[in-house]
């Protein structure tokens, strides 16, 4: 008897179900979530106006229409996507929930600021003073050119004091490691936390009445370096730990002596880090009121010499314009505000950019 092999072909296997990253968006989804919200809103109004026998309005309102919303959208992804993809909306909706509320404050300010700052802000406010600006002018008269200029000479020479000897002091923490790294870093972070008004009243104590230097801008600029020093520190800390050891190694290999490693390998690797702590330190100490009460005191008119007579700066011109029972000074200490927001938004902006020209930046227009 002959036995003849089949000579069927075997099923084909069916191809995998192309899957899909629960990360992915369409339109279909959209379509969803504003279902969703719209319906359980529907649902939660319902509740509370109609079949409740009490009314819950505002923070109580609008906290059951979102756990009501999770519920709904958790049903409606689950039965057009599986669980997996409803668990992963779920907690994108919560964590850009969350997001936004810790935002929010951040934006109402800056708002606000901008609302009540724009209505008096007018070019001549950075080419004129309050030297013959009467209280009963409007808001778009005077100027605060010399708070300005105060400014910016304060915080510059607070730099110029705090800078080297913040990067220097995190050499020493996290290079040199000597047997006083661990107080030194222990006091640096305590410094974080100091009072400003702390460091006004040092200053005004040792230099203005022991040493009678008198008021100044100097003495104003001492006391913001104070302020500045431990955050420029810490931060500059941090940045010089995560360069990579290996590029210490390689110096030492080569037979460089540690001060060469540091100044030619380990500092310019961190450049750009270093430069953000250097300009977060300035955004730190720019709005400082209390300690300059103590030091410069204020004035209405230019004081180009920080280091002799009193002088203005930002804040006390807001602080000595929002005080006044007139409408046109408020008005005028909100535009003083507006312009120091901005500088701070500068800085910001400067540290943005000086982060992202490191090696990961030169290393992409080499590519090029």
């Amino acid at each position: 008897m002959t036995v003849t092999a089949s000579t069927a072909a075997p099923p084909r296997a069916q191809p995998p179900a192309p899957r899909r990253r629960p990360g992915s968006w369409r339109l279909a989804e959209t379509v969803e979530l504003a279902a969703s919200a719209g319906s359980s809103l529907a649902l939660t109004w319902l509740i509370f106006e109609r079949l409740m026998p009490f009314r819950v309005q505002g923070v109580g309102f609008l906290a059951a229409w979102f756990a009501l919303f999770l519920a709904v959208y958790w049903f409606v992804t689950r039965d057009a996507n599986g669980p997996v993809v409803a668990k992963d909306r779920i907690m994108t909706v919560v964590i850009t929930t969350g997001a936004c509320l810790a935002l929010a404050p951040i934006f109402l300010v800056i708002g606000y600021v901008v609302y009540r700052g724009l209505g008096s802000l007018r070019p001549t406010f950075f080419f004129e003073t309050m030297q013959f600006t009467g209280p009963l002018q409007p808001a778009t008269d005077g100027g605060g050119m010399h708070s300005i200029l105060g400014t910016l000479q304060q915080l510059g020479i607070a730099t110029l004091l705090s800078v080297p000897l913040g990067i220097l002091t995190a050499i020493y923490l996290n290079e040199v490691k000597g047997r006083i790294a661990g107080p030194a870093r222990l006091v640096a972070s305590a410094m974080t936390a100091l009072p400003s008004v702390v460091a006004g009243l040092f200053v005004y104590s040792i230099l203005i009445v022991r040493l009678r230097w008198g008021f100044s801008g100097f003495a104003g600029s001492l006391a913001l370096a104070i302020l500045m020093l431990p955050t420029v520190t810490i931060a500059a800390e941090q940045v010089l730990r995560i360069v990579p050891g290996s590029l210490r190694e390689a110096a030492y290999a080569l037979g460089g002596p540690e001060w060469r490693a540091v100044s030619l390998v380990v500092l310019p690797t961190a450049k750009a880090g270093l430069i953000t702590a250097v300009i977060l330190g300035m955004a730190r100490v720019i709005g400082e009121t209390a300690p300059m009460m103590l030091t410069t005191v204020g004035t209405k008119i230019i004081n180009a010499n920080p280091f002799s007579g009193i002088q203005d700066d930002l804040p006390l011109f807001i602080f000595h314009q929002i005080r006044s029972p007139q409408d046109s000074s408020v008005n005028r200490a909100w535009a003083g505000s507006l312009v120091l927001l901005l500088l701070v938004l500068l800085l910001f902006l400067l540290a943005r950019m000086g982060s992202g020209s490191g090696p990961r930046m030169r290393r992409k227009k080499e590519d090029r």
